[in-house]
């Protein structure tokens, strides 16, 4: 897919993620172009993104460009660990910081939560991701998984696709919002079972592509 189609999709995801409240002033999302490049979105409010192309961001970075965000050293490291990972999402959605924040692991209480893997992983360092080697840890915390909470500062997902990565930080958030509520109901917020999981999970690509065309032509 060429730059230009990357831009539209990246400027169609920030309109997505502001609708949507999962982004305010802050959040970026990043496509691969290749192997060793990827298109993010500049640093501006995602919601108000102009017409692209955007930025090329080279995976093997040492430093960053002038024109893109200050974390993509986020992207760059899954990117060049993940090469299965064709799009990044980072957004600051309220219910995730809440979760987090009461100490709740995020575990899969819905269907749709089993798209994100067994357990949420946190990348426990609170600091704003600015250095090759905060993104490399950050990088680590993820794993082979498909979110990771940020403590303090968010959460990232990641999918084959522009849209798969923004349908997974919606399914986060909502992951999110059913945990606090099982917990206001004082209860244990039970998940899933092993099986249960896996028979969702198998729906993954399928399932996202709608959430995608949902949030997307909403």
């Amino acid at each position: 897919m060429s730059q230009e189609r990357l831009s539209e999709q990246l400027a169609t995801a920030g309109r997505v993620l502001a609708q949507t409240g999962l982004v305010t002033a802050f959040g970026h999302v990043s496509a691969r172009l290749d192997a060793g490049t990827l298109v993010i979105t500049p640093p501006r409010p995602p919601g108000r993104l102009g017409p692209g192309p955007y930025p090329l961001l080279p995976v093997r970075a040492g430093e960053l460009p002038p024109d893109v965000p200050r974390e993509a050293w986020i992207h760059t490291a899954i990117a060049a660990a993940r090469p299965d990972v064709g799009a990044v999402c980072r957004a600051q959605p309220p219910s995730v910081a809440a979760a987090s924040a009461a100490g709740f692991s995020l575990v899969p209480l819905h269907g749709q939560g089993a798209l994100l893997g067994g357990c949420v992983p946190v990348h426990k360092d609170a600091r704003l991701v600015r250095q090759p080697a905060m993104g490399r840890a950050l990088a680590d915390a993820l794993g082979d998984g498909f979110a990771c909470v940020l403590k303090g500062n968010g959460a990232v997902t990641v999918g084959a696709t522009v849209g798969e990565a923004v349908a997974r930080m919606w399914i986060l958030a909502e992951t999110s919002r059913i945990t606090l509520l099982a917990a206001c109901c004082g209860g244990i917020p039970l998940p899933l079972s092993p099986d249960e999981q896996k028979a969702w999970a198998a729906t993954g690509p399928e399932l996202l592509e709608r959430i995608w065309q949902y949030l997307s032509t909403s």
